[in-house]
């Protein structure tokens, strides 16, 4: 699923209307009842609403929203904020349509700003993906009076003083519950700076042109289960378990040997044929006891790692999960890097490692995979001053060094050397427990041993690993989930795209 810039939304808007054809009141009216539709599924017609209105077209979009509500007998009071005599002509049209049905007032003044805590709902519909400078003087005003009453609010495509597609820097801006906008999300949703200014997001389809989508250019991009259902390989009937890969992932230290543990169960559980976890000694028979279906290899000394072993045999290698930072363990490291010669998964101290050695960069396999928290990619990277900025230095970081970053969070960022830009769209708040991340590792280390492409790996790796958390998180709630019940819960998701 594409995701497009502002302009490129008015491009397709403009596209639709002229190929379809449709005009663009028919157009604002098929967007107004797709949000309606959700709407009478979320509140029913006890609740005392009222939308406020800006005079462009997503005023128009509240202006034909409160027709249809007050049609289903829904009580509606309209606000329209009104600095001149300029509106749109779609706004026009539905006010004319509203005008006798509905009480509707101006505000005009600071004076005129209501109450807005006298209401049960608020809808926002003031301004839309097109706003092109920071709100100030009486819209300002009216957003400060819409989040100062603390009252639910649900926004009309985005939340009113939100650009879709830059940093937002002035604090007038709506914080909804939802933001139900249409067709395609918008990156500033998928960015966690604007987590409170974009709540629970729904995208409803509201027909524009496929063929005009197809037409613009656009390297974001937004995972959805189609798009990982056709990545998914077939087994075939008379595959043995040398045919679905051999996977090394170095692992553990004293103390740490629960991350190597969980690694290897998601190794396991994600497909791979055969695993061997390369481990310090003193985790052998944890190792041995905990997935006996992984083979253990164990250094030479007892609590970390200090050498590496024959790599040769191995379709992939996972490097990171508990192996702690002594200097030992970071020549094994390099040793390891400078010997292997296809992509590798490299994650939490192995990055930290490389962060504190950065000529290893040099020395990283093309299209190896790199699964950095923010604050890991901060120690490679350095400081950012906003979720754009630092988007950006992920795709230069990318294609600089030929990696694929996967930037773990809510909708886990993954960048391409080819400058391509995946946002995952599963995965949830329970998932910020320890050990979670030792999972992605075996997860997508397994997927690059049987064969996949990296970018492939990367990608579908992270949305079967939100996938999983989603499916626990059902089970066992955001509180109670742990790193566990991801690996537990591996085998459904992954039979969910079969």
């Amino acid at each position: 699923m594409k995701i497009l810039t502002a302009e490129q939304t008015r491009q397709l808007d403009q596209y639709t209307i002229k190929n379809e054809p449709i005009s663009s009141i028919d157009l604002m009216e098929r967007a107004s009842a797709a949000f309606v539709d959700w709407f009478i599924s979320k509140y029913d017609p006890k609740h005392n609403i009222v939308i406020v209105c800006g005079t462009g077209n997503n005023g128009g979009d509240g202006l034909a929203i409160a027709r249809m509500l007050h049609e289903r007998h829904y009580k509606i009071q309209v606000f329209v904020v009104r600095k001149s005599d300029k509106s749109s002509n779609d706004f026009k049209v539905n006010l004319q349509r509203l005008e006798d049905l509905v009480d509707i007032k101006e505000i005009t003044s600071s004076s005129e700003i209501p109450g807005f805590d006298h209401y049960d709902l608020i809808v926002d519909a003031i301004f839309g993906s097109g706003l092109s400078r920071p709100v100030e003087g009486l819209y300002a005003e009216v957003i400060t009076a819409i989040n100062s009453a603390e009252q639910e609010v649900v926004s009309v495509d985005i939340a009113s003083g939100l650009f879709a597609d830059r940093p937002t820097e002035q604090k007038a801006v709506i914080k909804p519950a939802y933001t139900i906008s249409f067709q395609l999300p918008k990156l500033a949703f998928l960015l966690p700076e604007n987590s409170e200014y974009v709540g629970d997001w729904i995208i409803k389809d509201i027909g524009l042109s496929q063929n005009g989508i197809d037409g613009l250019e656009s390297s974001y991009k937004y995972l959805s289960i189609n798009d990982v259902k056709s990545l998914v390989k077939k087994r075939k009937k008379f595959s043995n378990k040398g045919d679905n890969g051999r996977a090394l992932i170095m692992a553990g230290s004293y103390g740490k040997m629960g991350a190597a543990v969980l690694s290897a169960s998601a190794a396991v559980r994600s497909g791979v044929g055969l695993l061997t976890m390369y481990i310090p000694s003193c985790g052998y028979e944890i190792m041995q006891m905990s997935v006996p279906e992984a083979m253990a290899q164990v250094d030479e000394r007892d609590h970390f790692l200090t050498s590496y072993t024959d790599e040769s045999r191995y379709n992939a290698i996972g490097i990171g999960p508990g192996i702690g930072k002594e200097q030992e363990t970071m020549y094994s490291i390099m040793q390891a890097i400078q010997s292997f010669d296809k992509p590798m998964v490299i994650d939490a101290d192995g990055l930290n490692i490389i962060s504190e050695h950065r000529e290893m960069l040099e020395l990283i396999p093309q299209n190896s995979i790199f699964t950095p928290h923010p604050k890991e990619f901060q120690r490679l990277v350095g400081e950012w001053k906003n979720d754009f900025e630092r988007l950006e230095i992920q795709k230069e970081f990318s294609k600089t060094y030929g990696i694929i970053v996967v930037l773990k969070g809510a909708h886990t960022s993954i960048t391409t050397p080819e400058g391509e830009v995946f946002f995952n769209s599963t995965g949830n708040q329970g998932m910020a427990t320890g050990g979670a991340g030792d999972v992605l590792t075996g997860v997508v280390t397994s997927l690059l041993a049987q064969g996949y492409n990296p970018k492939n790996a990367a990608c579908m790796g992270v949305f079967v690993h939100g996938l999983a958390g989603d499916l626990a998180a059902e089970e066992k709630g955001f509180t109670g989930m742990i790193a566990s019940d991801l690996v537990k819960n591996l085998p459904s998701a992954l039979k969910l795209l079969n």
